[in-house]
């Protein structure tokens, strides 16, 4: 089960990462973390946009979750 942690001080989004973003109800990727600005940049639908860190929530997995996501690598790779 997925659970949304708040972004806070010490946790931070890093680019490449899907998030939460709660007004829209949408998971989206992370492009830019501005604690400065106070501002994540994010992509959704093919769109870039801007919104407030207090506005995301990092998607927490739980250790089944993260190993059901994971891929089977060809059979050269596994060498």
């Amino acid at each position: 089960m997925m659970e949304f942690v708040n972004i806070t001080e010490d946790i931070k989004a890093s680019p490449g990462e899907y998030i939460f973003h709660v007004p829209t109800k949408q998971i989206v990727l992370c492009g830019a973390f501005n604690r400065v600005d106070n501002t994540i940049r994010v992509m959704s639908n093919g769109k870039l946009f801007s919104d407030k860190i207090q506005n995301f929530q990092k998607i927490k997995l739980n250790k089944s979750d993260r190993h059901d996501m994971q891929h089977s690598k060809c059979k050269g790779c596994q060498k």
